[in-house]
């Protein structure tokens, strides 16, 4: 049928060449933009896809930066720590030089103790100028912050070195230990050590007052003076009267004596020509220095002074003490006597010693003095004699005094207990060995004493129960030991048979026991410790404490946001703690107390220092080691895997989206030539109609 008011075949001409300008269209866009999808019509659920794929994409980046960030910050902290730890190496050494304080003069000591103090200052500064974009990294502002629970004073040196806080802000640790360390321990049965003896016997010398009598008194008639006991005149002073003066009628009769000019002094109530010798007599009988008796009690006095000639006998009293001790210890001279004798055949004034049948006779004659007879015993072979106690005089007169009954030496005891044998033993520890070498008879307080010497050097100390010796172990935990091996004793030796009945010759210590929040901590001696993707903490807990302890972490750290989503599984939370001289040390004390005019200064306690110092190292070793483990596993890591998640979604995504340069080349093509030849196509339909035109014509 031929038609003109419609050519169906112009317009299918149309619309076929419409569709491929629009094929031709869409690949000229793919082609210039490089994606496939510029449209949500291009294909929607790609569009949603590439689109979450792109959100993906922009989160691991900014994690990456953030990883790469955290790198750097931790990167300056551990520069900073290595700073610390070169200064801390330079004082370690010069606290060692220091010590050989034999070798180094004051002035030496001095200069070393002025870069100690240098070197402390520097530690601070660090401490406080360490920054990263104006944030102080160690100064423990990026510490963990605590509120003390139940018992947390059983707990020491807490280190909290990551923590996931959650989005409470808080997280509650309880510490539930089970069993406490022990420390490793040998005990030993030594008999207790008796000390020897020396058999003792005291002589006691002693002798009362005597009076001195006789004498005549020059004044009208004779009489005989007695000086009296408890007087002026008593004893030898009676002996120095030689004057006597007489006051007449002077009132009550009275007698009064002076031993410095030897003179009696007598007053009568009768007058001068009135008094006779009686009178005379009866006023020295009142008196409390001298008795008169005899002469011609009636004869008048006849003059006032005279002289008393031929008073003799008068005897201070005195006693002495003399020790007589074998020179030998044990029994062999208990029952041995000491006798005193007189034997006027020796010289007189001395005293001779000799022992007869293993005896001790001691032979005076005249008078002697007790310390002659004391020097006299201690000149014997094989004893001594010492004056313990004297009093008065100190003189024995054979005309006077009697011997003293004879002295028994007792009390003499031999040596027992402590070591049988001499002994050579090794002693070693956690810290090192020591040989020790014991002759036959030391006590137990000997092995104690020398153990503990070098207890430092050995990890070894010892302690006295009753006589059980007990080696324990200076430090708690499973590499702390005791082992004693006997290197040379004799048969029956002590050490041996102790060894043989103890239970053990070497012994380990145990470790604490313990959970930290339900988990199985890690025990080290009374430390403990997890390492959980949420909670690495540590503590050093009381010795012998069993039971619960508790705190809560309440905030700070420094926290990282690792992952590309804003949760708390994609974060971390790590702890610096304050290296500055007062926060540094451990159980032997704090680094500032190094300085000048400090507890633990070179001049005052370089062992001390030493300690603490050892302890600073350590702790701030520990420190860059937990960054370095951080830096190492979390944030390397952590970058690695970032970065192969952001190939894997990049291809995801460009997989989706973006255009296939062969395919869409292609498609342009055919495109091309399918306008091309729609176009031609088009025009020949819109030609098709003017063949009407010459059917009209005919």
């Amino acid at each position: 049928m031929t038609r003109v008011n419609t050519n169906v075949g112009s317009l299918i001409a149309q619309t076929r060449l419409n569709r491929t300008q629009n094929d031709l269209q869409t690949s000229l866009t793919r082609l210039s933009t490089g994606l496939r999808i510029n449209s949500g019509k291009d294909d929607p659920a790609g569009l949603i896809a590439s689109e979450a794929l792109r959100s993906d994409i922009m989160s691991i980046n900014k994690a990456l930066s953030n990883t790469q960030r955290a790198n750097q910050i931790i990167g300056t902290a551990d520069s900073a720590l290595g700073q610390v730890s070169s200064l801390l190496n330079d004082v370690r050494g010069l606290v060692t030089e220091a010590a050989n304080s034999g070798a180094l003069s004051d002035s030496e000591i001095a200069a070393n103790q002025l870069q100690v103090d240098s070197s402390l200052e520097a530690i601070n500064r660090i401490a406080q100028t360490t920054t990263f974009q104006g944030r102080k990294l160690l100064d423990g502002s990026l510490d963990f912050l605590t509120t003390a629970g139940t018992n947390f004073s059983k707990l020491s040196d807490l280190k909290i070195n990551q923590a996931n806080l959650g989005a409470s802000g808080a997280v509650s640790v309880s510490v539930n230990v089970a069993t406490a360390a022990t420390k490793a321990e040998v005990s030993l049965t030594i008999p207790a050590a008796t000390a020897a003896a020396n058999a003792t016997a005291d002589v006691t010398l002693s002798h009362s007052i005597a009076q001195a009598t006789g004498g005549t008194v020059a004044i009208g008639g004779g009489f005989t003076l007695v000086a009296q006991a408890g007087g002026d005149a008593d004893g030898a002073e009676g002996n120095e009267v030689a004057n006597i003066a007489i006051t007449y009628g002077a009132g009550s009769a009275s007698t009064s004596y002076d031993a410095t000019t030897n003179t009696l002094s007598v007053s009568l109530t009768q007058s001068s020509g009135a008094a006779t010798v009686s009178n005379l007599q009866s006023a020295i009988n009142a008196g409390s220095d001298f008795t008169a008796s005899g002469g011609t009690g009636g004869t008048t006095i006849s003059a006032t002074t005279g002289s008393i000639s031929g008073l003799s006998g008068g005897r201070n009293a005195g006693s002495a003490t003399i020790a007589v001790t074998a020179d030998a210890s044990g029994t062999a001279a208990n029952g041995v006597t000491v006798t005193l004798s007189e034997d006027a055949t020796i010289t007189s004034g001395t005293a001779v010693a000799s022992t007869v049948g293993g005896n001790i006779v001691v032979k005076v004659n005249g008078s002697v003095s007790y310390a002659a007879i004391a020097t006299a015993i201690n000149g014997l072979n094989g004893y001594s004699a010492t004056t313990t106690a004297s009093s008065g005089e100190q003189l024995y007169v054979d005309s006077l005094d009697t011997p003293p009954s004879a002295a028994t030496l007792a009390g003499g005891v031999a040596a027992t207990g402590g070591l049988a044998q001499n002994v050579v033993f090794s002693l070693s520890g956690k810290t090192g060995s020591e040989t020790f070498n014991f002759k036959s008879g030391s006590s137990i307080s000997n092995l104690a004493d020398a153990i503990n010497l070098v207890k430092d050097s050995t990890g070894v100390e010892a302690n006295i129960n009753g006589t059980s010796l007990e080696l324990t172990s200076s430090e708690y935990g499973s590499s702390s030991f005791v082992n004693l091996e006997v290197i040379s004793e004799g048969t029956g030796g002590t050490i041996t048979s102790a060894l043989s009945g103890a239970s053990k010759t070497r012994d380990t210590g145990t470790d604490v026991v313990a959970t930290i929040n339900g988990l199985s901590a890690k025990g080290d001696g009374n430390t403990l410790s997890i390492n959980t993707s949420t909670l690495s903490v540590s503590t050093d807990v009381e010795a012998t404490f069993t039971g619960t302890a508790a705190f809560t972490i309440t905030g700070g750290g420094a926290m990282f946001q690792l992952g590309p989503d804003v949760v708390s599984n994609q974060q971390a939370r790590l702890g610096i703690m304050a290296v500055s001289t007062g926060k540094l040390g451990g159980v032997s004390g704090r680094l500032y107390q190094l300085g000048s005019g400090e507890s633990l200064s070179l001049k005052n306690n370089a062992a001390g220092a030493s300690r603490v110092i050892e302890e600073t190292i350590e702790k701030v070793s520990s420190l860059r080691g937990r960054l370095g483990a951080f830096q190492r596993t979390t944030l390397d890591s952590n970058s690695i895997s970032l970065s192969d998640t952001l190939s894997n979604l990049t291809d995801a995504e460009s997989s989706i989206r973006d255009a296939d340069f062969a395919k869409e080349s292609a498609a342009l093509t055919r495109a091309q030539i399918l306008v091309q030849s729609g176009t031609s196509v088009l025009g020949i339909a819109n030609q098709s109609a003017q063949s009407v035109l010459s059917l009209l014509r005919q």
